[in-house]
């Protein structure tokens, strides 16, 4: 079965799974070739013996457009996570969870849908677009930072807005233009 890369960016309240809350999570899944084969997006309630981090709330004031934007329509986890469970499933390949660092976003998903689903799909594959980026351009870690990538990696109609699905959109751009990237230099 083929593979399905699932670009997938979180907005939190914190940085600890389980203490702190995934407040918004975005999915955009793509086929090796390209091909956008479908999104999936929920904001969620907080949970309710959740806390938030001051540090975070201070990057929250200061982005009042993207909070709004999450806490748009919050549903309860309990509900949603099944339904993104069905979604995983019914992608046309196995999903690779895809993240920018996968290192944060990865964790919270994988709790939420320990805690919500009972299930996921995702396993232990999980890709993450800095160390690929570290590997293609040869450089080390603290270098694969945006700022040092190559232009023509990015879509300049992509945003990124602190809007999970927007966010999930535009790594997954840059992700597929470096995997081309990778290809070429085979």
């Amino acid at each position: 079965m083929a593979e399905v890369y699932v670009s997938t960016d979180i907005e939190t309240d914190g940085f600890l799974p389980g203490e702190n809350s995934m407040l918004s999570l975005g999915s955009a899944a793509y086929l090796p070739d390209g091909r956008l084969v479908g999104t999936w997006t929920a904001n969620f309630e907080t949970l309710p013996d959740g806390k938030v981090n001051p540090r975070t709330a201070q990057f929250w004031a200061a982005q009042p457009q993207a909070w709004a934007a999450c806490r748009q329509n919050p549903r309860d986890p309990a509900a949603a996570m099944p339904e993104y469970v069905a979604w995983l499933r019914a992608l046309p390949g196995r999903p690779v969870f895809v993240g920018y660092p996968v290192t944060f976003d990865f964790p919270f998903v994988v709790w939420y849908l320990a805690r919500f689903a009972g299930d996921n799909p995702f396993g232990f594959s999980a890709l993450d677009i800095k160390s690929f980026a570290m590997a293609v351009l040869g450089c080390e870690f603290r270098q694969t930072t945006k700022r040092h990538m190559p232009r023509e990696w990015f879509d300049p109609t992509l945003a990124h807005t602190h809007v999970a699905l927007d966010d999930a959109l535009e790594q997954g751009a840059l992700f597929l233009n470096l995997l081309r990237a990778s290809r070429a230099r085979r």
